[in-house]
């Protein structure tokens, strides 16, 4: 009798021991399913958006529910098309394509909706090293510039003016090189200064082939650089899933900004395999100096003021349009009180 009890228990523990993995795998399996599918076009891919990235490998996005596509779709007239299209969900540009489109007469206008960056994040780059630099300098030189109505041609042109240079008369201002480009033609021997984004700056300044001398982010104030943003229609028909999706990326922001620049720069390594993990620490820690990366995904009335004046200036706002239009604040101000 005392053996049959032996078996018998054994045998009801190796029962319960194999219902309870078949219950795992089965609350694990409905739990992977009922995440929801999030497509996001980036308009391209930067060490300057670590805090998505962070997002992405830390969890955060899979904590709210969301299973993240990650696109790249270099431009923003693409990531706008895509976006559009319904081919993404989510867009990750410069905010100045929401006025664009608007003004196009969408019925459906784009909406900002979570800041990810808050400053330009390119860089004056010289062929030459230059030890006490001055703005002065760029006068009639050869200026490889950005491609024209992108912010990071209209940001430089505002600088330059800042400083008293004339862009188009001062300079010998070349535009019409295709932004993957530039930083190949500058290598080549086109131009004696130019405009570029990280980590291509700081590798180049390690190889020699050109010396970082001044910062267009330091120079041209908090401007809604990058934001995140979809169709109105679906912001309202998702609202659930973007407050999901704004309350990771705070998160993220949050992680960012109280973690070192070699912990980002680790967090962030799987999206830039082939970029050296010392430059990654580099760029991060530029970026961290300078206050590109935004601490919260509100994107406030100044910044925006200040994104139409750039435009303004470069003669490239089509319209003046009014900063509740197309920023949506209430989703971001309700996951930060929470």
């Amino acid at each position: 009798m005392k053996k049959w009890s032996k078996l018998s228990f054994s045998f009801l523990l190796i029962s319960i021991l194999m219902f309870s993995l078949i219950a795992c795998n089965k609350d694990t399996n409905q739990k992977q399913e009922k995440l929801q599918k999030i497509r996001i076009a980036e308009v391209t891919r930067s060490i300057f958006y670590a805090p998505q990235y962070v997002a992405i490998s830390k969890g955060f996005f899979k904590e709210e529910g969301l299973d993240i596509t990650l696109t790249t779709t270099p431009g923003g007239d693409k990531t706008m098309t895509a976006l559009i299209s319904g081919g993404a969900d989510v867009a990750l540009v410069g905010s100045e394509t929401s006025i664009y489109v608007y003004s196009q007469g969408s019925n459906d206008p784009v909406i900002n909706f979570a800041q990810l960056t808050q400053t330009d994040g390119t860089f004056l780059v010289s062929r030459e090293k230059i030890d006490n630099f001055s703005w002065e300098m760029l006068k009639g030189k050869t200026f490889l510039g950005q491609r024209k109505g992108g912010m990071p041609q209209m940001v430089g042109e505002f600088v330059l003016k800042k400083h008293g240079i004339a862009p188009h008369q001062d300079l010998n201002l070349i535009q019409n090189i295709d932004f993957a480009n530039i930083a190949n033609a500058f290598a080549s021997g086109t131009g004696e200064f130019v405009q570029l984004f990280e980590p291509t700056a700081s590798i180049f300044e390690k190889e020699g082939k050109g010396y970082i001398i001044a910062s267009f982010g330091k120079e041209s104030g908090h401007v809604p650089y990058t934001s995140f943003m979809a169709k109105d229609s679906y912001i309202k028909n998702n609202k659930e899933t973007i407050e999901k999706f704004t309350r990771a990326i705070y998160k993220a922001q949050q992680w960012v900004e109280t973690h070192s620049a070699e912990e980002i720069a680790q967090a962030v390594e799987e999206f830039f395999p082939d970029t050296d993990p010392e430059i990654m620490k580099t760029v991060v820690e530029r970026y961290k100096n300078q206050g590109s990366f935004a601490t919260n995904p509100i994107l406030d009335e100044e910044e925006w003021n200040n994104l139409k004046n750039i435009m303004n200036e470069a003669g490239e706002l089509p319209q003046d349009v009014d900063y509740r239009t197309l920023v949506n604040t209430e989703i971001a101000e309700k996951i930060m009180k929470k």
